[in-house]
């Protein structure tokens, strides 16, 4: 049984909450592909990724364990999961997403401009640019000086993309638009919350509700943005919501062309149900789609709603180390990532 959504903290239905409740510390693991458990370069894995008969030895290891089993037991042991998570996790799990971290050049016109905990991405043109997320409105700020300490104008922006409509990834979009006079486009299944601002989203009330942004082009699978030398293609991999949208384009570096794949969110949040969902029947079929399509993506650079899905911290200290390699080329970090996340849904489901 799983821990009351009304007596757990409002931002961790409110947020994606880094999809998970429980983290612990990871330990070194060479290249982060041991068990085909991709690299959490935050320092923090989910409990959930753990290699099969992991010694329990750490102290924090130990608590989340215990703290796992408060979710499955009696509805009182919900109620001291709700204390225990609100007192000790939920602060620490979202401490990244207002820091600010440097901008950094991914491949030729693709460049990262978002906080050190959420994922934007400035893909930019001769004809003006294409943001991909805005996060928070509380977080534009970091969005536009990351924007401008590249060299590039903010006001240049002039298509607004999403990974997909939660919060912590598109309700700075009224925002963005008022500041930009960008076009907003979204995958259907997520473009009507997003006009919305958040109302409508699986999970999510009226006290979640952002800004509402009005969509000027609404996506369908397969569709391709342009803007001047840029094409995205927008892949509808729903589950994690009904629009969920994972971007790939075309990038040249050093003079070669790679695939890029940018995820929307494989991820099952808290909460989520995959089985009897009234607000969401179809949620189970959507996510045994959605990893059927990423296991059939070609991926050389891969990237994703937020950092800590491909090892953002660590390649970027790597990037900084020798400027000559891209560390963000990592086709097997792609696969590891899409096999170990079908893995966790699998196992919830089972579960459920």
């Amino acid at each position: 049984m799983r821990a009351s959504r009304s007596l757990l903290p409002k931002s961790v239905w409110k947020d994606e909450f880094h999809e998970s409740l429980i983290f612990i510390p990871r330990f070194p693991e060479g290249n982060g592909t041991h068990g085909a458990r991709p690299s959490n370069e935050s320092g923090f894995s989910f409990l959930g990724n753990l290699p099969a008969g992991f010694a329990c030895t750490h102290p924090v290891i130990a608590f989340t364990r215990i703290v796992s089993t408060l979710a499955v037991v009696k509805p009182l042991s919900s109620i001291l999961l709700a204390f225990v998570t609100a007192g000790t996790l939920s602060a620490f799990a979202q401490s990244d997403w207002d820091d600010p971290f440097p901008p950094h050049r991914i491949a030729d016109h693709l460049y990262y401009v978002g906080s050190k905990g959420l994922a934007s991405y400035l893909v930019t043109t001769t004809n003006g640019h294409i943001l991909i997320n805005s996060s928070f409105e509380r977080t534009v700020p970091i969005l536009r000086t990351n924007i401008e300490a590249l060299g590039f104008k903010f006001t240049d922006i002039r298509i607004l993309l999403t990974s997909h409509a939660h919060s912590d990834h598109a309700s700075g979009h009224a925002l963005v638009k008022t500041l930009t006079g960008t076009r907003v486009e979204v995958m259907e299944g997520d473009a009507q919350v997003i006009a919305n601002g958040g109302k409508g989203q699986y999970l999510y009330t009226e006290d979640d509700a952002w800004k509402p942004c009005a969509v000027d082009r609404v996506l369908k699978d397969g569709d391709i943005v342009t803007l001047g030398a840029a094409q995205l293609t927008a892949r509808l991999t729903p589950g994690h919501t009904r629009g969920c949208t994972t971007w790939l384009m075309r990038a040249t570096d050093a003079g070669k062309s790679f695939n890029v794949v940018i995820v929307g969110s494989p991820n099952v949040n808290p909460g989520y149900a995959l089985i009897t969902n009234r607000d969401y029947p179809e949620i189970a079929d959507d996510y045994t789609k959605t990893f059927r399509l990423l296991k059939s993506f070609p991926c050389d650079i891969f990237l994703g709603a937020h950092g800590s899905y491909y090892g953002m911290e660590a390649k970027y200290a790597r990037l900084q180390k020798d400027p000559k390699t891209n560390p963000f080329i990592d086709r097997e970090g792609y696969h590891a990532y899409v096999d170990d996340r079908s893995k966790a849904f699998r196992e919830a489901l089972r579960k459920q």
